[in-house]
């Protein structure tokens, strides 16, 4: 009985540990299904963690809407998001760095998510999720 217990601890805890990045695992998703759908705009907002940008668009005139448009639109470097897979995600100090595969292609867009509001930023950082041991430890 105390060893099941054990193992099952043990088990629910690998499981927690697994999931503590699905927030911002999921904002990914959601951005790329987003994107997938052809809804730009939506993209955007997701990006930037607020639906609302539209009613005040000078606060994003750091990276606005065309630059985002030119980078992610069916002109960008990814093209007509047809498909997409969340990966993997690495975790480090006030954000989450995420893998996704886009239309398959063997390069990966990598993104990082600020664990605070889940604004969606470019990385300059890759990380290795191909193998078992990452991602049973990941």
């Amino acid at each position: 009985m105390i060893i099941a217990g054990i193992v099952v601890v043990l088990i629910l805890a690998w499981v927690a540990y697994h999931l503590r990045n699905y927030p911002e695992r999921h904002a990914v998703d959601k951005f790329l299904t987003a994107l997938q759908q052809n809804k730009t705009e939506a993209a955007y907002g997701i990006l930037m963690s607020d639906p609302n940008w539209k009613q005040h668009p000078e606060k994003y005139s750091k990276y606005p809407y065309g630059e985002f448009y030119t980078d992610w639109g069916p002109a960008g470097e990814w093209g007509i998001i047809k498909s997409h897979h969340v990966d993997c995600s690495y975790s480090s100090g006030s954000g989450v760095l995420v893998q996704a595969t886009i239309n398959g292609r063997s390069e990966h867009a990598y993104v990082w998510v600020d664990k605070s509001d889940k604004s969606i930023h470019a990385s300059p950082d890759v990380i290795d999720c191909g193998n078992w041991w990452g991602w049973l430890t990941e």
